[in-house]
């Protein structure tokens, strides 16, 4: 199983969104067998709130279902560990997910957006303080992204039973 964890700062938007777009393709795509995706933020404040209503709403109105299950969480140790590819949302949560990430791991972390082939925006923008149409924008960006970041595992990390589109 292939592990890819998505990073915001408080897990109760933009990762929420990311991994709930990840899980739809993947089933799409009949690879959940394959890839395992979850994501965390590197703020525990909001830590075991459902994502944020906004989030859900637009989540739901595009087909996006899974999101409504999830709660916030922290980044931890262990995910450091069992993670095989770990995706921040901006620069802000890669410097901090690099300050908290042992060296031996650190080959893991990249830009969600980058990693993807995505060029602009280099980063997802919090949606947070914003208005609906910031967080379309983030969803919109997310799926652009989740097409490319499950090309690219297929192509340089050879999941098991994972093909590019």
């Amino acid at each position: 199983m292939f592990r890819i964890l998505v990073v915001c700062m408080g897990n109760i938007c933009r990762s929420p969104m990311a991994e709930s777009v990840m899980r739809a393709d993947l089933a799409r795509l009949q690879l959940l067998h394959a890839v395992e995706v979850d994501s965390a933020g590197t703020y525990a404040g909001r830590q075991g709130e459902k994502p944020d209503a906004r989030a859900i709403e637009l989540a739901r109105t595009r087909g996006y279902l899974q999101i409504e299950q999830q709660r916030a969480r922290r980044v931890n140790a262990e995910d450091f560990e069992s993670s095989d590819l770990i995706l921040a949302m901006d620069r802000l949560n890669l410097s901090r997910l690099e300050r908290q990430c042992p060296p031996a791991h650190r080959h893991k972390l990249h830009l969600f957006l980058s990693y993807a082939g995505i060029d602009e925006p280099e980063e997802v923008p919090d949606p947070y303080y914003g208005n609906m149409d910031g967080f379309s924008v983030v969803l919109t960006l997310c799926e652009r992204g989740s097409q490319g970041v499950l090309q690219r595992v297929a192509r340089e990390h050879a999941a098991p039973g994972v093909t590019a589109r």
